[in-house]
């Protein structure tokens, strides 16, 4: 069934276009969610929540984009609602993560460079699990403004419009959110590349 016959069939109330669309787009969002969650339990009820607002909104959709798409926004605000609401302690700081310069502006640590083919290196499943352990090391808000960069592919307007935050901060926090990955990566990639 196509985008727009779906949307019509979701806006007559069909149910089996509401199930299809879970069946379609549960799996692809609650990998999101657990991304930015990082608890398989808060990412399936929030990808409920999501569907839920969806089927409520679903004669405010206009259309200019995919339903996956549409689906995705709404989910990632029910996650930054979530996020939002489960913060008890203060902000942590990332300035231990990031790298430390000489008063000459070299780095204090030595970095090897990453080589062209460091995306092959990244599918090994070790490496992925290493990058996932230092994105989790991140501050959340870090976590969540790369994630939502680098991971959902979001343009910096629209990780400034999710976290409520300036371009220019949305930009700068994904800037020191990859510098403090790559601090921590660091020592773990050098023993790959020698």
């Amino acid at each position: 069934m196509s985008d727009e016959a779906l949307v019509e069939a979701l806006r007559a109330r069909d149910p089996r276009a509401f199930e299809l669309l879970v069946r379609r787009q549960t799996s692809p969002l609650l990998a999101t969610a657990t991304r930015i969650l990082r608890n398989q339990e808060d990412a399936s009820d929030a990808v409920q929540d999501a569907f839920i607002a969806a089927f409520k909104a679903v004669d405010r959709f206009d259309g200019n984009s995919q339903v996956s798409t549409w689906l995705h926004r709404i989910l990632i605000n029910v996650c930054l609602m979530r996020l939002r609401s489960r913060r008890r302690k203060p902000e942590e700081s990332i300035d231990a993560l990031l790298p430390s310069f000489l008063p000459d502006g070299h780095h204090v640590e030595s970095f090897v460079d990453w080589p062209e083919n460091v995306h092959a290196v990244i599918e090994q499943r070790e490496m992925r699990d290493a990058v996932r352990h230092a994105i989790d090391r991140l501050p959340e808000s870090y976590r969540t403004a790369l994630l939502l960069r680098d991971i959902e592919e979001l343009d910096l307007r629209e990780v400034a419009h999710a976290l409520d935050i300036s371009p220019n901060a949305a930009k700068l926090r994904v800037h020191r959110a990859r510098q403090a990955l790559r601090t921590i990566l660091s020592t773990q990639l050098q023993g790959l590349w020698r």
